[in-house]
């Protein structure tokens, strides 16, 4: 198995097609989704543009759907939800398909939608996406940060690390037999660096400021979190994820 880091999904590359990607935005897609199918949501549809986003959902019954929407980090406008996870309590998701599009996450799971399996991972949820990858031995992981808007972020960059680190750990691989690139060594070594402080690592990503300037301390503070929730989202269709049992 062999495990590649890219921090934006822009740096994958175009003419190859993955066994298995991770797509990461832990602030905050990422850590929604999951958030959203341990909540007993029927499913998580992405998407990158708002109006398709809209069209599609109106082919469901509104007591099924929730529309969640987020540009710049702040809700859009008409819809139900933006893209917090602490939104996503069982009360408001459960039995029902939330239908999003933010600024960097769901491109993410666009970019990589033709991969064999296609994962929604986030720190909270990293053990479920590690005992994955141990047990069905992907030869080739793309593991995606989602970045800002092309842009490297930390907080993608660190739970990659702590994806790769735990599957050393796991696995009693050396990293230089997983890595894959220079870039999940780096990742790894950030994770190092900060595994004991996560929640000041993401007050230091440029992300992790944006969202304190809107009120945002208890998004960074839950989405800092390692190994809560058991829940591993997996695509099930293009742009349609689900709980992976």
């Amino acid at each position: 198995m062999k495990l590649f880091v890219y921090h934006t999904p822009e740096q994958t590359p175009s003419c190859e097609v993955p066994e298995c990607a991770v797509a990461v935005d832990v602030l905050r897609a990422t850590s929604t989704i999951a958030t959203v199918l341990a909540a007993g949501g029927e499913a998580v549809q992405v998407f990158s543009d708002l109006d398709k986003l809209m069209q599609e959902s109106e082919n469901w019954h509104p007591d099924k759907r929730l529309r969640a929407g987020e540009r710049g980090g702040s809700k859009v406008s008409g819809f139900e939800l933006g893209n917090s996870p602490l939104d996503c309590t069982p009360e408001v998701v459960h039995g029902r398909r939330l239908f999003i599009s933010t600024t960097n996450g769901t491109r993410t799971l666009q970019r990589i939608q033709n991969a064999s399996a296609v994962i929604a991972g986030a720190l909270i949820n990293r053990a479920a996406v590690v005992k994955y990858l141990v047990e069905k031995k992907p030869d080739n992981v793309w593991i995606v940060g989602s970045g800002w808007e092309g842009n490297y972020s930390l907080e993608d960059t660190v739970c990659a690390g702590a994806i790769a680190h735990s599957v050393c750990q796991h696995t009693n691989l050396p990293i230089d037999q997983i890595a894959g690139n220079d870039e999940l060594i780096s990742a790894i070594s950030l994770y190092l660096q900060w595994q004991g402080n996560l929640l000041g690592l993401l007050h230091h990503a440029s992300h992790g400021q944006r969202l304190l300037r809107l009120d945002g301390y208890e998004d960074l503070k839950y989405c800092s979190q390692t190994d809560i929730l058991d829940v591993l989202p997996m695509q099930q269709e293009p742009g349609v994820l689900k709980k992976f049992n």
